[in-house]
């Protein structure tokens, strides 16, 4: 197999984010939050695994025809805001006005975060709340706190995506990726879980969920405070 072949493979394996995200918007249709979120966390792998792919078989140099950081913003909007956003607001955990103004909150501000240029910093993390929204609604869909507390969740980490706070990306960020790795995949594994058993309230998978997700929220907050140490 040529590298060529092997660089458009990898576009070709990336762009199943876009299938995988309608099938969650074809279940969220019908109600069926479930079936929905075990579609998004399949796009959620996809996009866990594509981008060490595209970097191992360099693909602007072996596949240029195709620019796999558009298609990849393309289909994170679709699987990590739109369709989030969607559920939310057609689910029964926001009434009224509240849910009108979360899908609003949400898709303008993540529209701008995902046009900004400055959204990475050098040292490949994040600057700003990455527009992870999928992460947050699950989350959400399986604690179903008060709306309120939805409420106040969305306006801050919103708000979050232009203040020069830094979020992790647990496969880029070299800084504690032996820690973030294991904790990104455990999410994932718990987030499958969660919507496999349709968020039953005695799940284990719920504070699970919750522990792994302080971690990825606040773990670049933290390197911030205290910063690496120079190498001697």
């Amino acid at each position: 197999m040529t590298a060529q072949i092997k660089g458009l493979a990898v576009h070709l394996f990336t762009a199943t984010g876009a299938v995988f995200a309608m099938l969650a918007m074809l279940a969220a249709v019908d109600g069926e939050w479930d079936v929905m979120f075990v579609w998004l966390v399949v796009a959620f792998a996809v996009d866990g695994v594509d981008g060490p792919l595209a970097r191992k078989y360099n693909v602007k140099k072996n596949a240029p025809e195709f620019d796999g950081e558009l298609l990849d913003l393309i289909i994170d909007y679709l699987t990590y805001v739109f369709i989030p956003a969607f559920a939310l607001f057609k689910s029964d955990l926001l009434p009224g006005w509240t849910g009108w103004f979360a899908i609003f909150v949400i898709t303008f501000a993540s529209a701008m975060y995902f046009a900004d240029t400055r959204m990475k910093t050098k040292d490949n993390s994040f600057s700003g709340f990455p527009g992870c929204w999928n992460m947050l609604v699950l989350v959400l869909f399986a604690l179903s706190p008060d709306f309120w507390v939805i409420l106040i969740l969305v306006t801050v980490l919103a708000a979050a995506m232009f203040m020069p706070l830094k979020f992790i990306h647990p496969v880029r960020t070299a800084r504690w990726r032996s820690v973030s790795l294991p904790v990104a995949l455990t999410w994932t594994l718990f987030a499958g879980w969660a919507a496999w058993v349709d968020f039953h309230p005695e799940s284990w998978a719920h504070w699970g969920l919750v522990l792994t997700s302080v971690y990825l929220l606040f773990a670049g907050i933290v390197q911030q405070l205290i910063p690496a140490r120079d190498p001697d």
